[in-house]
């Protein structure tokens, strides 16, 4: 991406356009697509062979990143989670932390060296969207596609350098994830969806997406290593991929094969390569693609939709935006954002008998083939 030389002349508060499966495609078509695209794949390619535990080249910008996101979990640490054992559900204090993230943005946005004080209002709104759905107490791609959003602002505008493209995936993102982390056990965030617990995992794409990239060419770690815990035990320090199937294995007390049927397909992929390949093909579909989580994108002044704007919602409209679809339209898939809730894994995990309920064996006849071939 070429930082500063297309900025835009005037910034707008970003909205929510795409209601229907033509606004869908047409979103697939255009050029912010393409650049969101793009820039994942640019962030792959820096990443290819690079542990966790790396040297790396961060600029001031990322630095001034991190330290926003140090900002954030100890915004949280700072907000307990309120006596709420009636429920395996949701926090309501996930709503208070979220409403001191929106006043403290600005703020912490300014500490960023370059960005115009101008473009503050359109990149916060990206970067609040990152943390959950205040009304939902929910997370997912979606939320995870906005933290990618507002990097790609902020590289846009040249707060961060081509040079930080490695430290943009394994300091900023990881830093970005253990935050997550924390604030889904914290609060108990549901996941956006009823269909996450048959993906990858409840809550994320992207560290499977660039942790696979990290593992391209090992001389010895292959993708069916996941089943094997001392190999995690050892590596998942140094790979996100590793890190996050560990992760799943201390919450969740089963099988893999039982409780991610998607991951343990993909154990059975014979190279790092088309298991990386398949997560770009896989993320292109499945998050992009889908309209359950597209419908809640947001586009302003750097990610711009290049069609006709449809008069801006009230916000009774803004609260229930894309909610009222009909049933024929919604996507059977694991990015539903409109499925049954169920609860946080880690509600589950400290449930009686101290495991994670088993999914009903219907709903695994609707997992999608995996696009690793």
């Amino acid at each position: 991406m070429t930082s500063n030389l297309n900025r835009p002349m005037s910034f707008v508060h970003p909205r929510k356009v795409i209601l229907s499966k033509a606004q869908l495609a047409e979103f697939q078509e255009s050029k912010t697509h393409d650049k969101i695209m793009e820039y994942i794949e640019t962030l792959n390619e820096a990443v290819v062979g690079v542990k966790l535990t790396a040297d790396c080249t961060m600029s001031t910008g990322a630095q001034a990143m991190m330290k926003i996101l140090d900002r954030i979990e100890e915004t949280a640490r700072a907000i307990p989670p309120v006596d709420n054992q009636a429920s395996r559900f949701g926090n309501p204090a996930f709503r208070t932390f979220y409403d001191k993230v929106s006043e403290i943005a600005p703020a912490l946005h300014e500490t960023l060296p370059i960005l115009p004080v101008e473009a503050i209002p359109e990149v916060s709104v990206y970067f609040c969207e990152s943390w959950g759905n205040r009304t939902r107490i929910d997370y997912g791609s979606g939320m995870e596609l906005n933290f990618l959003c507002w990097m790609i602002c902020l590289d846009h505008l040249g707060v961060v350098e081509k040079s930080d493209y490695v430290a943009l995936v394994i300091r900023v993102f990881w830093r970005y994830i253990e935050v997550m982390r924390f604030l889904q056990s914290t609060y108990w965030l549901e996941p956006a969806g009823s269909h996450g617990v048959w993906g990858l995992d409840d809550y994320h794409f992207l560290p499977f997406l660039w942790g696979s990239a990290q593992l391209k060419g090992h001389k010895h770690l292959r993708p069916k290593s996941i089943h094997d815990h001392e190999i995690l035990d050892e590596f998942s320090k140094d790979y996100m991929y590793l890190a996050c199937i560990k992760f799943i294995d201390s919450i969740k007390t089963a099988s893999i094969r039982w409780h991610s049927p998607m991951l343990d397909d993909i154990s059975a992929v014979k190279t790092w390569d088309k298991v990386n390949s398949g997560m770009i093909k896989m993320y292109r579909a499945e998050v992009l693609g889908k309209l359950p989580v597209i419908q809640h994108f947001m586009f302003g002044s750097i990610l711009t939709w290049e069609g006709e704007l449809p008069p801006p919602p009230s916000a009774e409209e803004e609260e229930h935006w894309g909610h009222g679809h009909a049933q024929e339209e919604r996507e059977v898939g694991w990015g539903d954002c409109c499925g049954i809730p169920i609860p946080a894994m880690f509600a589950a995990a400290q449930a009686a008998n101290g495991g994670a309920s088993k999914p009903p064996g219907p709903k695994l006849a609707g997992i999608r083939p995996v696009p690793f071939d």
